[in-house]
């Protein structure tokens, strides 16, 4: 059961981290991310709308189905939590339906389709952003996808909209060029990872004569020869009514729903042509033996990826391959963990399964360690694959594998998104919305005979392909600024769209919000409960009983910003370590404790702390809390678990080099910020190679401390109990000593722009980041920020900086702004990607408008049409239960009370135009930031204001 989209960029680019791609009953894989447009989400906004399900239900419960008259399959189902809905128009056609030799053109049509209709010919995300909604797509294999979560009384607006676009799209040869561009950007930015380009390669070996072969997006050459004709042919046959799915979840009357979509969708006519077909026959398997792949090329790490086919979705072997997956690599007690990773030989390894409609995959990769390679990695995992073929699986073993994918499903579709995308998947895809549910049930009765008959049946040796990266040596160059000619462009920034050109293309007037429509039926703010402990540690309660889940999010102030105090790298990897084991139980003991329950407990760091993440059922939070307990108060860091995260840590450093966006963000920070600032520090290999254990055990008794530690609970439980429990497990942890302090100077400006290029080998496209010193989250001036940064690059299809850069220009894939505002200032940042060529024009537009937006300010009617956009979009952001644990969670860091999240809208109201203005005069400075551009040689000088 697997949904392979496109996308590989992250929204949301908190978690800057590597991952491998993991079944989508468990993690949500990479290629899930919802990027493919590169819309971006606002300052501390999160991405995804949610409302909570009642998980006790199977998916499918409550699902109304209705086929219209003209052919369009409607789902909908009520989640009455809170007044927020999800919009899903799915169509049954991906890149596996592409006529030969338009490889692409299906992810080329998604482009096209925001670029307006003939009776509102504006670009569609400007319509989405003034109705709050957040709004992606994606184009996958099987299907192309549209999405949206909104508020509820906005979704007639969405369904008039996505109606209109279904057969009135304007697609133009000035939208195609510029789109081209735009593709071609996001196509050489995948090219970026050695893992894209060898998956590229091997794709194409296992199924040499078939689409699933062909990459889903095509190849720049692909896109440039696209001709009008092609791209409008292609629109006729697929976008339809009778090739249409529309899913509604959320907080709306069922029969309203449909009546909506009567109304819209209903009064659409199918084309005269008939529809292109969507069947495609499975693929055949290879005939023997296939020779191994090896790529040698710049990069950082070798890897190793194997790939084995498999049958499609419906089979009746689905489930058994699931549970495999999670038996393989499931967790610290998977089996490929316990052999590669916990023995030092591999820093990652992971496992999926695909299934499509016509076909699949299943994937085994693990990335070498430093100093290992991967000769000896590849027998071990047949050896392992051999064991669970001809030996059956313990009973124990067994079951832990269906809890977790049981839990993770549960935990997963908690919200209204979710479920809509899930259903929408099962409908479009596997052709029945009760796919999933049916999908759980046969995990249930999978026997250990099931598994070794599936292993036995589709992980052979004479069917696989082998494919290993192996990267050329990487030369460590001065990271300082290249000269180059300047520049002689001098880009006038387009004029900015006037709010009301959009308002005139809306289907219906918005209203905006104050705190008192946006309770959700429910006062929030009163139904938080603050409790402290003697020894100083804080919790937030909120119960929500919507679910039989709770969520759990905590930060420990023992952050990367004490690597200044320390040594760069400390303070990542002793958070690394904690899991590794306690005075009470050794690493594999808890991993099992936890994942036998489907459990996650996850420390992350970062500059201001170390994020606590723990997601379980209500059932297991005894579990969840003793565990963490244990974990806080004895971490034991055995020597031989020290050693091996060591390596896994310089393994990472390897990788971070090879990633623009991450050695970007870096030689940025580090010209910004002196050398005595807190946010200066990065870990090196030199200083994480010499970080000795005993460094770890003092710096966990130093910073680790409950007085440091803030955690907020929301979920299904009994207050006074979980209060009870908080006393039993956590009141004996005690502070070891003062804490830790640091001092932030202040940064003031610097006397010129700096341009500085990092020259990275085999990177097509460039990953530019342009800023200054910011503000920090009790800043006055922080609300005038916040409208002015959505104003400003806040969305990447109806900002100043999308509208021209992206939109008019064609420039870059995707280019966005923010201010990184927490308990300490952080920079104001615009990040873009954009090919080598383009850089320098795309840099210069960019310093032009801010010019410009300094000289002529924003617009009385932009500043409303940002605090509209930002007050619809506020219940859709209020209404997840994981968002508003993270929220509860940073207002606490910060000393702002509960209620804070209520006063949002109040506090944007209050914003005057002057207040924007004196933010955009003491904030932006286009002629004194920094500039760095990590990737392809840039030729470029900033020139003088």
């Amino acid at each position: 059961m697997k949904a392979l989209y496109f996308s590989a960029g992250s929204v949301n680019q908190r978690r800057e981290q590597s991952t491998l791609i993991r079944g989508l009953l468990r993690r949500q894989p990479r290629w899930m991310v919802y990027a493919s447009l590169g819309l971006l989400v606002p300052l501390l906004m999160s991405l995804f709308a949610v409302s909570p399900m009642n998980a006790s239900s199977a998916l499918a419960t409550c699902v109304q189905e209705t086929t219209l008259a003209n052919g369009v399959t409607v789902l909908v189902k009520e989640i009455s939590t809170a007044p927020v809905v999800s919009l899903q128009v799915w169509y049954r056609v991906g890149s596996a339906q592409e006529p030969q030799g338009q490889n692409g053109i299906a992810h080329q049509l998604e482009h096209l389709m925001f670029k307006g209709t003939e009776s509102r010919p504006l670009q569609f995300g400007q319509l989405f952003n003034a109705i709050g909604s957040v709004t992606n797509a994606f184009t996958s294999y099987d299907v192309t996808a549209y999405h949206h979560t909104v508020r509820a009384d906005q979704l007639q607006s969405l369904l008039i909209l996505e109606a209109d676009r279904m057969l009135n799209s304007q697609i133009t040869p000035e939208n195609l060029d510029s789109e081209k561009r735009v593709v071609i950007s996001e196509l050489q930015g995948y090219e970026n990872s050695p893992e894209y380009r060898l998956s590229r390669v091997m794709m194409a070996t296992l199924f040499s004569n078939h689409p699933y072969g062909l990459t889903v997006g095509g190849t720049a050459a692909d896109v440039e020869q696209f001709s009008l004709e092609q791209v409008k042919d292609f629109y006729r046959q697929y976008y339809r009514p009778d090739n249409a799915v529309v899913v509604i979840t959320g907080g709306i009357d069922p029969n309203q729903a449909l009546t909506m979509v009567q109304e819209t969708f209903g009064q659409l006519k199918n084309p005269d042509r008939p529809a292109g077909t969507a069947t495609l026959p499975p693929p055949q398997p290879p005939s023997g033996p296939i020779a191994p792949i090896t790529l040698q090329e710049p990069g950082s790490a070798p890897f190793l990826q194997i790939l084995y086919p498999l049958p499609g979705l419906l089979h009746a072997d689905a489930p058994a391959l699931e549970v495999l997956d999670a038996i393989l690599s499931g967790g610290r007690s998977s089996r490929l963990y316990q052999a590669l990773v916990e023995t030092g030989k591999v820093s990652a390894v992971n496992s999926y399964a695909a299934m499509l409609q016509a076909g699949g995959w299943f994937e085994i990769a693990a990335i070498a360690s430093t100093n290992e390679d991967l000769s000896g990695v590849e027998p071990i995992i047949q050896d392992i694959i051999e064991t669970v073929q001809t030996q059956a699986i313990a009973p124990g073993e067994l079951q832990r594998a269906k809890n977790q994918l049981r839990a993770n499903f549960i935990l997963r579709n908690r919200d209204i998104d979710s479920q809509g995308s899930q259903l929408a998947y099962d409908q479009t895809v596997a052709g029945d919305y009760r796919y999933s549910d049916r999908l759980l049930a046969g995990i249930e009765a999978v026997t250990a005979s099931d598994i070794q008959r599936v292993a036995q049946t589709y992980l052979q040796t004479n069917q696989r392909v082998v494919g290993r990266f192996q990267p050329t040596e990487i030369t460590d160059d001065e990271l300082m600024p290249l000269s180059g000619r300047q520049t002689t462009e001098h880009f006038y920034a387009g004029d900015p769209v006037d709010p009301a050109s959009v308002a005139q293309y809306l289907p219906q007037g918005l209203e905006s919000l104050t705190a008192t429509n946006l309770s959700h039926g429910r006062d929030t703010a009163a139904q938080i409960s603050t409790f402290t402990l003697k020894n100083g540690l804080r919790i937030l309660f909120l119960v929500d009983t919507s679910t039989p889940t709770v969520t759990l999010a905590g930060r420990i102030h023992a952050g990367t910003a004490y690597d200044l105090l320390t040594t760069p790298g400390l303070a990542s990897l002793t958070a690394d370590n904690l899991l590794n084991g306690t005075q009470t139980q050794d690493a594999l003991t808890l991993a099992t404790t936890l994942e036998d329950r489907g459990i996650t407990l996850d420390f992350s760091t970062f500059r201001d702390g170390v994020d606590i993440e723990g997601y379980a059922l209500s059932a297991d939070l005894d579990v969840l809390l003793k565990n963490l307990a244990d974990v806080l108060q004895g971490a034991s860091f055995p020597a031989n678990d020290f050693e091996n995260s060591q390596q896994r840590a310089l393994t990472g450093l390897h990788l971070e080099a090879d990633d623009p966006v991450r050695v970007g963000r870096r030689i940025f920070q580090q010209t910004l910020y002196p050398q005595n600032h807190p946010l200066h520090p990065f870990p090196t290999l030199e200083s994480v190679g010499r970080i000795q254990r005993q460094d770890l055990l003092d710096f966990y008794r130093q910073a680790y401390s409950p007085d440091q530690t803030v955690l907020t609970l929301v979920g299904n439980f009994d207050l006074d109990r979980v209060r009870s429990l908080f006393v039993e497990d956590f009141g004996h942890w005690q502070p070891s000593g003062p804490a830790l302090s640091l001092e932030f100077p202040e940064v003031g400006l610097p006397e010129k722009t700096i341009f500085v290029n990092q020259v990275m080998p085999g990177k097509p496209q460039a990953i530019t980041y342009l800023g200054s010193p910011g503000i920090d989250r009790l800043d006055p001036r922080f609300y005038a920020a916040l409208l002015l940064n959505h104003i400003i690059g806040g969305d990447t299809l109806s900002s100043r900086l999308g509208v021209e850069i992206r939109d008019r220009l064609g420039l870059t894939y995707g280019i966005y702004s923010f201010f990184a505002a927490g308990p300490q200032a952080g920079p104001f940042l615009i990040q873009m990607q954009t090919a080598p060529g383009d850089t320098p024009q795309a840099i210069q537009a960019t310093l032009s408008l801010l010019r410009d937006l300094r000289e002529r300010g924003v617009t009385s009617a932009e500043l409303e049409a940002a605090k509209r956009s930002l007050m619809n979009s506020y219940p859709v952001e209020l209404a997840s239960i994981d968002t508003l644990a993270r929220s509860l969670l940073g207002n606490a860091l910060v000393g702002l009370d509960p209620g804070e999240v209520l006063r949002f809208p109040d506090r944007l109201a209050a914003v005057t135009l002057e207040e924007v203005h004196q933010a955009l005069q003491e904030l932006i400075h286009p002629d004194r930031m920094v500039i760095v551009s990590a990737g392809p040689a840039i030729s470029f000088s900033p020139r003088e204001p």
